[in-house]
């Protein structure tokens, strides 16, 4: 009972903070540009608090999925100067993107701060090569700094491995410091081979399927929830080590024993193969000096911007799919299984950013959408019929529903 009340203390902390900074962005920017506020909640539902001060009521409601500010003006449109409606498009933008914003600027700088304060980094400097690898046979010794990768900068190791992952097999020029000169090497990355079943689990201490890959040899044959218990007669069973091991070393062949909905299963699956490319360098770790900390995290922190705005980008191309996205049933079980206080905070900036993030997508409902309508209104120089546009965002409102329901779908397959 008491890790139920902690659990739930945990999501609802969580997601009440994150709606009042989110709505506290839209709040402020309206009453800095003057706009009458009618009510700012956090919830939906019953009111469970609530106090007038001024002009605007502040409540907390009994759902703590959401929030909103109730605008004068917002919902339709009022001939007042202090309504929504009668605000310079500029204006109405800025009040809209507000609390997106707000939780990317917050998540970013919870995520550095949690960067700088963990202090184990890995600097751009070697301290040794692996044996019969491309950077020893190059030329690469201890003590090398890694300045350049393909003409491209290297302020932190990460920069090394993400350009050696679009290399590939391909060649790939260093430009290092040693004694003081920069000296230019050619690499050829060393190739190694695995296997896989293009599976995900559900973490590194289950052997639970969580998600399967569009072109995983297993798709027609596992399903999500799928417990893996035996590789070869060889018990796997929560070893996330022992079972990637099984598979690599695998023949043509694996037979499978998984546990499904209380039942043991045996199949019999071909794993794919597929190629990994390494130099063979290994990196120092950086000192844990301030000024170190601060560098690291800045950059981290930078790199781990762009990987969001890249998986924002693959929604669109379909380099990831709907079923891997997480809603709340998903969030809140993931948020009531951290151990430390560590892990809450870094999932804490996590999920503003993707609030946050998701916020500002040009879909109806959003505020993404709403922008959308704005610069709509721009080019056309006058605004929508507010018929089409109340019809526009209750669309965007089903549609949403309707997504909401099949991604908790796939949380409720991952944690059962």
């Amino acid at each position: 009972m008491v890790a139920f009340l902690i659990s739930a203390l945990k999501i609802i902390f969580v997601l009440s903070f994150l709606v009042l900074i989110h709505e506290g962005g839209h709040f402020l920017v309206a009453k800095f540009f003057k706009v009458k506020v009618n009510e700012f909640s956090i919830g939906f539902g019953k009111s469970l608090v609530s106090k007038q001060k001024g002009e605007t009521k502040y409540s907390i409601r009994m759902i703590p999925l959401g929030g909103y500010v109730s605008m004068l003006g917002e919902e339709e449109r009022v001939d007042d100067e202090r309504s929504f409606s009668k605000q310079s498009i500029p204006k109405r933008i800025a009040i809209v993107a507000a609390g997106g914003l707000v939780n990317i600027v917050f998540g970013l700088i919870v995520y550095f701060v949690v960067i700088a304060c963990m202090g184990n980094f890995v600097s751009k400097n070697v301290d040794y090569v692996l044996e019969d690898y491309g950077a020893e046979q190059a030329g690469i010794v201890s003590g090398d700094e890694i300045v350049k990768i393909n003409n491209k900068h290297v302020f932190v190791s990460q920069d090394v491995n993400t350009e050696l992952a679009k290399s590939g097999s391909k060649e790939v020029t260093l430009k290092v410091k040693r004694d003081g000169e920069i000296k230019e090497f050619k690499v050829t990355p060393t190739e190694i081979k695995g296997k896989t079943l293009g599976i995900y689990l559900d973490s590194e201490n289950s052997t639970k399927i969580a998600y399967i890959s569009d072109d995983s040899s297993v798709k027609d044959t596992l399903q999500l929830g799928d417990i893996i218990v035996k590789i070869n007669d060889e018990y796997v069973k929560d070893d996330y080590e022992k079972m990637i091991a099984a598979v690599d070393s695998a023949e043509d062949t694996i037979d499978l024993t998984i546990e499904r909905n209380g039942d043991l299963q045996q199949f019999t699956v071909t794993p794919k193969e597929y190629s990994n490319y390494y130099v063979g360098i290994v990196f120092k770790q950086a000192e844990k000096d301030f000024f170190t900390r601060i560098y690291y995290a800045w950059f981290e922190t930078g790199n781990f911007a762009i990987s969001l705005i890249d998986n924002v980008k693959s929604l669109f191309t379909g380099g990831i799919s709907v079923n891997q996205m997480m809603g709340p049933i998903g969030i809140s079980k993931t948020v009531s299984s951290t151990k430390t206080l560590y892990d809450y905070i870094y999932l804490l900036a996590l999920i503003s950013l993707s609030l946050g993030i998701t916020n500002l997508l040009p879909f109806p409902a959003l505020d993404g959408g709403k922008i959308l309508i704005l610069l709509i209104e721009a080019i056309r120089r006058k605004p929508l019929k507010e018929n089409t546009e109340i019809a526009i965002q209750m669309l965007g409102f089903g549609l949403l529903i309707l997504l909401s329901i099949y991604v908790s779908y796939f949380d409720v397959m991952r944690f059962l």
